[in-house]
């Protein structure tokens, strides 16, 4: 059980003991079990750790004993009617989505105590706005915890279950429902990488307060144009990085982001664009019209041979030739143009070093089939 109303039945408080009254026992999760929780260290922390006094009000006097108020002049028919309409009032903001302003009453391994009216709730370490990480990133969660005890944050409840006692907060869905509405298809984020998984990275976006309200998710496909292989590689937590808003997704609280698409797509340029212009294309090649008048770049012959394997493709030619100024790369890269295609005919760019050739593709596939044939020709050739 996680929830536990201030006032116990029997007139005692109690936060450091995990039984309260001799008939009202609460179990918090991750308190003390040998298995750490998600965020948290694996050394084994205190149960919990609290304010030294928590007021409970009752209509009556209150004192103190073992450093906490109680006092017992309301029946137990008249605390169970106000523990039912706080549990309805927590069920309430649960189904409108309303956000609620709760104290910290303290913490165990797994979350929060958050205050709600007499009741207290749990807000698991996850559920925190990622704006307590960012800010100190080199805190542990345990210290990020303590820095908050006796603090107000704005939570969202999550779920209200008065049979089984569990009132769960998330202080991340309350950042969503403040700030999600100021995200835009396009926008362009500075943002920071909280965790990196097989699959993507997730990344905490930076809004103008300075603060870092929302996470985002950046796919393996969209972490760079070259083909990534372990996003380990690219991205490490704690980096910073620009990314875009590529989907908003409101109904499940999910933003997608995009890094490779704030670089131009090198599968769409023009050899016009990649030559300076005060560099003239070879005069020698401008009016070739076979294979054999320009010599093929290193590994471009094969590429050639194989594409003519795909089907949809009919004839596979070098047109002509250039020179950069610098040099990229001595590795053969191959793109398709932005070039538009004149009847079937579409423009292939190859490069290696500071040259740069020209193809002519005669072909009754699309844009997106012609990538997906280069992608399968270069999976075959090594």
């Amino acid at each position: 059980m996680i929830v536990f109303p201030a006032s116990s039945v029997s007139g005692g408080v109690g936060f450091v003991s995990r039984s309260i009254t001799a008939d009202t026992t609460v179990n918090f999760p991750c308190t003390t079990t040998n298995t750490p929780c998600q965020n948290s260290p694996a050394r084994r922390s205190p149960p919990l750790t609290t304010v030294s006094k928590v007021s409970v009000y009752d209509g009556s006097n209150s004192r103190t004993v073992n450093g906490f108020d109680r006092s017992s002049s309301f029946s137990n028919d008249e605390r169970q009617i106000r523990r039912s309409a706080e549990w309805k009032a927590a069920k309430d903001y649960n189904e409108r989505g309303l956000l609620f302003e709760g104290k910290v009453e303290g913490f165990n391994n797994g979350g929060l105590l958050i205050r709600f009216y007499s009741l207290v709730g749990f807000l698991p370490f996850p559920q925190l706005s990622p704006s307590h990480s960012c800010k100190d990133p080199d805190k542990k969660i345990q210290e990020v915890a303590q820095s908050l005890v006796d603090t107000m944050l704005s939570v969202k409840v999550i779920q209200a279950d008065e049979e089984n006692r569990k009132l769960i907060f998330s202080e991340k869905e309350s950042s969503w429902l403040k700030f999600s509405p100021q995200l835009k298809y396009g926008d362009v984020f500075l943002g920071r990488v909280g965790s990196v998984e097989d699959y993507g990275a997730f990344v905490h976006l930076r809004f103008p307060d300075g603060f870092y309200h929302i996470t985002g998710f950046v796919h393996i496909s969209e972490v760079s144009w070259d083909l990534v292989q372990d996003v380990r590689d690219v991205l490490a937590v704690g980096d910073h990085v620009r990314v875009k808003v590529i989907n908003i997704d409101r109904e499940k609280s999910r933003v997608t982001l995009s890094m490779k698409q704030l670089e131009e797509d090198p599968l769409l340029e023009t050899l016009d664009r990649v030559i300076p212009q005060d560099y003239s294309l070879d005069p020698n090649a401008s009016d070739a019209g076979h294979l054999g008048t320009i010599e093929p770049l290193p590994g471009l012959d094969t590429i050639i041979q194989e594409l003519l394997k795909e089907d949809g493709i009919h004839d596979v030619r070098i047109s002509r030739q250039g020179f950069e100024k610098r040099k990229v790369s001595q590795d053969l890269q191959l793109w398709l143009s932005n070039a538009p295609p004149v009847g079937d005919r579409y423009t292939l760019l190859a490069r290696a070093g500071r040259q740069v050739q020209e193809i002519q593709l005669i072909t009754s596939l699309d844009q997106e089939g012609i990538k997906r044939a280069l992608q399968q020709v270069l999976e075959r050739v090594p």
